[in-house]
């Protein structure tokens, strides 16, 4: 549907060109057109809740909102629609640029993004998108004259707009950035799965590390099926599992019990066959659950050194992203 509405809105720039102004009716029947030719019941549809025909309806509410917000769509200059080119990096390789919409104000100049999403992207999402940012590095070398360039999405389904921009320390970082990131893609030899919902719907099982023993066993006979060691193992440590869960519950009712035959009986150790239960009480400190002012407090009485410590989860984290400084990383 969003390919369709992209299309849709690049044929009513491109009529404009030539001082041809469609009208609603003729963007929304060119995308009609281009739904019936194109839509095939081989197409999947991840949200079950959902039928071909929401998807054509958004489309069309889409467009229409587009073209009551813009019309006479002379805000801006428009220099490009669908750009195909491609900008060498510092390291030789190049980067495609391919922009919804190029366009200026004067010499400020607009990278413009026709989006679908269901859902608004905020401005921290806007301001950390690298996509649109590689671009307005394009757009300054391309356009001498270009004194400022906007990151602009269209977020058709709130008929709203989003906008970034970078400095030139910023954009000279991002850039670095992707130089460093493409050397790593290029160097790497371990690709981890990253199973989404999505994986429901490709192809490539076969060949996935997530799913490969799914795929082998699809197709076995029953007996076969019980017989593949695979699922013996899953079977025997998911029965395992489930006893260890059950022995636990049962061990906190037991708990729970003991703890009040103590009380009753007056006493601190309860005796069995040939072991012995020890049941005392103990102080437990509470904390505020507004720990800014308490860490605060810490802090301002010199304890915070003393008694703070390194979050082991999170450092591996940073140190597994590569996304700490590169001495902390070499001393792991």
């Amino acid at each position: 549907m969003g390919d369709l509405v992209h299309r849709s809105l690049e044929k009513l720039y491109n009529d404009l060109k030539f001082e041809k102004q469609n009208s609603k009716k003729d963007v929304i029947s060119f995308f009609n057109d281009l739904w019936s030719k194109e839509w095939t019941d081989e197409i999947l549809i991840v949200k079950e809740e959902l039928t071909s025909e929401n998807y054509r309806l958004m489309g069309e509410k889409y467009i229409s909102m587009y073209y009551d917000h813009y019309q006479p769509f002379n805000q801006m200059t428009v220099l490009g629609l669908e750009t195909q080119d491609r900008m060498t990096l510092s390291d030789g390789n190049q980067y495609h640029v391919r922009i919804d919409k190029l366009a200026c104000v004067g010499d400020t100049y607009y990278v413009c993004d026709y989006k679908t999403n269901s859902r608004m992207k905020d401005q921290e999402e806007a301001d950390s998108d690298r996509q649109l940012a590689m671009y307005s590095i394009w757009v300054k070398d391309k356009f001498k004259d270009a004194k400022k360039v906007v990151l602009l999405w269209h977020m058709l389904a709130f008929d709203k707009e989003a906008t970034s921009s970078r400095s030139e320390e910023e954009l000279s970082k991002l850039h670095d950035e992707v130089v460093t990131q493409i050397k790593e893609i290029e160097s790497c030899n371990d690709y981890p799965t990253n199973v989404t919902a999505l994986c429901n719907y490709c192809v490539f099982k076969s060949i996935c590390p997530s799913f490969k023993h799914e795929a082998e066993i699809e197709f076995k006979s029953a007996e076969e099926f019980t017989e593949d060691f695979g699922v013996k193992l899953v079977n025997e440590y998911s029965e395992l599992d489930n006893l260890e869960k059950e022995s636990k519950k049962r061990k906190e009712e037991i708990k729970s019990k003991l703890i009040e035959f103590a009380k009753q009986k007056e006493i601190d150790v309860v005796y069995g066959s040939n072991k012995k239960a020890s049941v005392k009480p103990y102080d437990k400190v509470v904390y505020p659950e507004d720990k800014v002012d308490f860490i605060k407090l810490i802090k301002d009485k010199g304890l915070y050194d003393e008694i703070s410590m390194i979050s082991y989860p999170r450092l591996n984290s940073l140190i597994l992203k590569k996304q700490i400084d590169q001495e902390v990383i070499d001393k792991t």
